[in-house]
């Protein structure tokens, strides 16, 4: 008799509860892609990037590259934060399912906040033209918004990244909040300045009842090759040096604070700890049952 294989299976929700939130952690998709050299280690040799992926026992030449939206139940508020690639890739785009399968309806989402306007980021707004999320207003970075209107600060390579954002963005501007570093989408929920991987980049700092989380958005792409050696540069990343120090500061207060994270881009379920090593670099480790108690 042969069995038939039935294909590998990926964990897809994961869910919490921070202080008097509760956090679900939803994986929207995974690609499989060459790399990670070049996209990560521009500014070094490729046989670098090679030893450190040898030294955490990672492929050399292939990577594994996933989507975490985030979901945050506040009790009065249900925040959606980057819903994903959406119809921009109907592989990789598995959002409302999930979400579904989570025990929540998209009719549930009081806000959607967009970190930044790279398209695995707002791919996920086109579904409100097919009538999802209809009683969400969508709150976004002020100075990011105005870059991507004005082009300002955005790199020729994200030239097709401009033409998204102006084809998914402007026409929701109805529907739009803007909000600068520092303020509150809602009471324990503060914008932190992450500029670099997109010019008005943001994190999320997630406070309830003394507990604290931080979404780190894209800050960090890879869990080994932009956080253990987080100078060298990132393909993804539109202003270099300014992503570098933005990396370096958050990931330092994160690492200083002992403060979990959630990445877009770790590894599924996305939370852990950040680690600093003595060489300056930073080490994540993934989370287990810290949060169960």
């Amino acid at each position: 008799m042969t069995i038939a294989k039935t294909g590998n299976i990926y964990p897809e929700i994961f869910r919490f509860t921070m202080g008097d939130f509760e956090i679900t952690t939803i994986l929207d998709g995974l690609v499989q892609r060459d790399g990670p050299y070049p996209i990560f280690g521009q500014n070094v040799d490729e046989s670098e990037v090679h030893k450190l992926l040898r030294e955490n026992l990672l492929p050399e030449k292939q990577f594994e590259h996933g989507f975490t939206p985030i979901l945050v139940n506040t009790g009065n508020d249900l925040i959606l934060f980057d819903p994903g690639n959406g119809k921009l890739n109907e592989k990789h785009g598995k959002l409302i399912s999930l979400l579904e399968s989570s025990g929540y309806n998209h009719n549930d989402v009081t806000k959607i906040v967009i970190t930044h306007c790279h398209p695995d980021h707002i791919g996920g707004l086109m579904l409100l033209d097919d009538g999802y999320f209809s009683n969400a207003t969508i709150i976004i970075g002020e100075t990011e918004f105005d870059c991507w209107n004005t082009g300002k600060n955005i790199p020729e390579q994200r030239k097709a990244n401009k033409e998204i954002f102006e084809k998914i963005c402007l026409p929701l501007t109805d529907k739009m909040e803007f909000i600068k570093p520092d303020q509150e989408v809602v009471t324990g929920i503060t914008a932190v300045n992450g500029f670099g991987h997109s010019p008005g980049h943001m994190c999320y700092n997630i406070e309830s009842n003394n507990k604290t989380i931080f979404f780190a958005a894209d800050i960090t792409n890879h869990y080994v090759v932009s956080m253990q050696v987080p100078d060298w540069h990132v393909m993804f990343d539109d202003i270099k040096d300014l992503a570098v120090e933005s990396r370096k500061r958050i990931l330092s207060m994160l690492a200083k604070d002992k403060t979990p994270m959630i990445g877009y881009h770790m590894p599924f379920p996305a939370v852990g700890y950040v680690e600093e090593k003595n060489d300056g670099g930073f080490k994540w480790l993934p989370i287990s049952y810290q949060l169960s108690f």
